[in-house]
């Protein structure tokens, strides 16, 4: 790499996820030779095989999302890594029992089998289905978490070929996260208006109003028959305004898609076609209800609607985004559509959360306030854009407030040495996935001029 500092800290950040939030992990032939015995303990079906549990960094609870991303960086790797393609597998394994055992939660407790010791738990919420303190570490029922676990399957099948996550708990999982998305894409009333009581409610006494659903639990009102699903919380683990929050469904959209094709080549027709209604279910609602008129930007993607034409007209700074939708998959970068809105989020007077200052600008999000922009924001604006110029502006602006070597959840824009978490995995992940995106697609900004795209093959 030519320039130096950034260099230094891709050493640091793309091993960070191996070097610090490793916290557990067998490779599955260890476990027989247990006197305690998994199998024997656990019974026949569940924590089989590797297991890997991965925390966020400064937290000691497995995120789906983070970890998913906390590993993505390692999956181009697999094929040719032995170590590393087992401990995807494991985490893969190990997010398969925490979906069946509690699908609506999004942060988990050291598994059982790991005997490490459980830090926290959510008692004092009141949280509809219940769920058990000892396994779940918070219970926000978030859409893009089930979306994330599809797609580290998705991403360790393509990069390897391998079907050994295959087992028959995986499929049962499937088959939670498909009565999860029938479940939430009901809407607050029937076709003949009577009130639907959704079977997920959250309500938290806390004085902070992205903590806890609105109507004791329930959320604002969402209407029926629209295709999308509901998404209680944000991927910053923020409460929605109105439930159908767009990136999430994008995101889950094409990861059933993914899995769909997946299961086409090993002859499971018929689940492969119930994932891929459902996923044409819900990029058709998307394009009737999620996509609006804006007077200044024109046709935009909204963050989120309530199907009666609601709209959130914003974007937070975690993934999914609205800004990451080609990363995602759900549409080409230079779709009309995506660049409206892409122009509309990263101006100030199209994004309540583009925050600016003098040290640092870019987008933010309530989870932290209206000071705190996130370098997470920035090296998405990279990876989507085709602009040299931009690009460039966005990896030095990242590193001019890197304070430790590591990159931060958010800085302060108008002081960047205030800045929230040293210590968080998923945003040095996104750091060393930026530089590898580039070191491929634009090779001469990260190696100089004349240099060949990277390939880890």
């Amino acid at each position: 790499m030519k320039d130096k500092d950034l260099a230094r800290i891709f050493e640091n950040a793309f091993p960070n996820t191996l070097d610090t939030t490793v916290r557990w992990h067998v490779d599955g032939t260890e476990q027989k030779k247990k006197t305690w015995g998994l199998r024997a303990t656990y019974g026949d079906d569940e924590w089989q095989g590797p297991q890997s549990f991965i925390v966020t960094g400064d937290i000691n609870a497995e995120w789906l999302r983070d970890s998913t991303n906390q590993l993505a960086q390692y999956q181009s790797l697999a094929k040719k890594d032995q170590k590393i393609k087992t401990l995807i597998l494991g985490a893969i394994n190990t997010q398969i029992e925490y979906v069946i055992g509690s699908p609506y939660c999004n942060a988990f407790q050291p598994p059982a089998p790991s005997k490490l010791k459980v830090t926290h738990n959510g008692e004092g919420d009141s949280v509809h289905p219940a769920y058990e303190p000892s396994f779940v570490f918070e219970c926000k029922y978030e859409l893009d978490s089930l979306a994330n676990f599809l797609s580290l399957a998705n991403q360790y099948y393509s990069h390897t070929g391998s079907t050994d996550f295959m087992t028959h708990r995986w499929y049962k999982a499937l088959e939670t996260v498909l009565e999860v998305l029938e479940a939430q894409s009901q809407g607050s009333f029937d076709e003949n208006g009577k009130y639907h009581r959704n079977m997920y409610t959250f309500n938290r006494h806390t004085d902070s109003g992205t903590e806890t659903l609105s109507l004791s639990g329930m959320g604002n009102p969402l209407n029926n028959g629209t295709g999308l699903v509901r998404s209680a919380f944000r991927p910053s683990d923020d409460a929605t305004i109105l439930g159908f929050l767009i990136p999430a469904n994008a995101m889950m959209s094409v990861e059933l898609k993914r899995t769909a094709d997946i299961l086409r080549k090993v002859s499971r027709n018929k689940l492969a076609k119930r994932m891929e209604l459902r996923a044409d279910l819900i990029r058709a609602g998307i394009m009737e209800h999620g996509v609006v008129t804006h007077k200044g930007y024109g046709k935009v993607f909204a963050f989120e609607v309530d199907g009666y034409g609601g709209q959130i007209l914003m974007d937070d700074a975690n993934i999914p985004s609205l800004l990451a939708l080609p990363i995602l998959g759900f549409v080409d970068a230079k779709d009309e559509i995506y660049q409206n809105t892409r122009k509309m989020i990263l101006e100030k007077q199209g994004n309540p959360f583009y925050l600016t200052g003098e040290d640092f600008h870019g987008i933010g999000g309530p989870h932290i306030g209206l000071q705190h922009a996130w370098p997470m924001s920035v090296l998405v604006q990279a990876m989507t854009s085709d602009d040299d110029g931009e690009i460039s502006k966005s990896l030095n602006l990242v590193k001019s407030v890197t304070q430790l070597g590591l990159i931060h959840e958010s800085v302060r824009v108008d002081m960047s040495r205030d800045y929230t978490r040293s210590w968080f995995a998923w945003a040095n992940s996104v750091f060393a996935q930026t530089i590898l995106d580039l070191a491929r697609r634009k090779p001469h900004i990260v190696f100089g001029e004349g240099a060949i795209p990277y390939s880890p093959e």
